[in-house]
């Protein structure tokens, strides 16, 4: 069986320990190298107790060096870094010959202006950016699989692109009137010790924040006026909720004139029929958090209010899972040729 040599730089944050949690598992992956700086010279499953007695979990955490990861014979690297921080280190490890799926913000945005409008600070890398390919496995398969530098999507943007793509594609929105209300649980903050984001400032507790431009606007906006094939400019409201994981988002927009239900489903059906984690729940149906936790799973389910002639989609994943690591692995299994759903296959 072909195995993998891989490697997590910064592998001890929430999005980290889920890339390890699937790559330990992964039947085609040999883990190789992790880094983190905090844990340095300790082994996985010392930092992490939960993978005691699981095989690779003996492997120590390294600093992120590029040489001492290139030295582990590296095949593939997943960046689990902030933005600014992933870029530099994705230029030595490509310069090595390593294969790059990075998670951080650095390479989803194809402008650098556009980055540095919405990130406060200039590019890191901006020759890398026509190289680098969005990697939204459903949408971007055959550039996924034939890219070097894959740039793995955003939380919020996959729960909201992925079901709005297939309608824009066919022309049966008014793109005018794309509204979305999407809900994180706290992980989607990241492993940082902020007053926001203790747990007696979230539990009992729901508000907006990011209004209104949060950074994911700007690869939500990208995608879509890609789809479109004409400029979308959204509105995007993101709510905190007292919860773990998950992302629950409720897409609201106007139909074009003639459009039916049948299409919105067909269009949608023949998108995704064939997908192994988008789940359409049909006209009627309303996706629910607790069905996707812990999995590669997006739920997808749609309404249409005759009153107003507006279609609502409901659609619900993990953040840390589809909205991250799991998928950053589907990107990982589709450019080693692996079925796409090695290693993340669970209920």
């Amino acid at each position: 069986m072909q195995r993998v040599k891989t490697a997590i730089i910064g592998a001890s944050g929430y999005t980290g320990s889920e890339l390890l949690r699937l790559l330990l598992q992964h039947p085609n992956v040999e883990l190789c190298a992790v880094t983190s700086r905090q844990e340095a010279g300790r082994r996985i499953d010392s930092v992490f107790p939960r993978f005691r007695h699981v095989a690779g979990a003996e492997l120590t955490f390294i600093e992120p060096d590029p040489e001492a990861i290139a030295a582990t014979y590296t095949q593939a690297a997943f960046l689990a870094l902030p933005h600014g921080v992933a870029a530099e280190m994705a230029i030595a490890l490509l310069a090595k010959g390593i294969k790059v799926i990075d998670l951080s913000a650095d390479f989803r945005i194809h402008d650098a202006a556009v980055y540095a409008e919405f990130y406060g600070h200039a590019h890191p890398a901006p020759e890398l950016l026509d190289s680098a390919v969005y990697g939204l496995a459903e949408i971007h398969t055959t550039a996924i699989r034939e890219g070097n530098l894959i740039a793995s999507p955003g939380c919020y943007p996959t729960s909201i692109l992925l079901p709005l793509i297939p309608l824009l594609r066919k022309n049966l929105l008014e793109n005018a009137s794309i509204v979305a209300n999407s809900m994180s649980g706290v992980s989607g903050a990241g492993k940082k010790p902020e007053a926001a984001y203790l747990f007696c400032e979230c539990n009992e507790s729901l508000r907006a924040y990011g209004i209104p431009k949060h950074r994911h606007l700007a690869e939500i906006e990208q995608e879509l006026s890609i789809a479109a094939g004409e400029a979308i400019t959204m509105t995007f409201i993101p709510h905190l909720v007292p919860v773990n994981t998950g992302i629950h988002s409720t897409i609201t927009a106007t139909l074009r004139a003639g459009v039916s239900a049948a299409d919105i489903s067909s269009a949608l059906e023949d998108a995704y029929a064939a997908s192994a984690f988008v789940r359409l729940l049909g006209l009627g149906g309303c996706a629910d958090t607790k069905h996707v936790t812990r999995t590669n799973y997006i739920d997808i389910g749609w309404h249409i209010d005759q009153r107003t002639n507006r279609l609502i989609i409901t659609s619900a994943e993990d953040n840390v899972v589809k909205g991250a690591g799991g998928q950053a692995v589907q990107s990982f299994n589709l450019i080693f040729g692996l079925d796409e759903r090695a290693g993340l296959q669970s209920v």
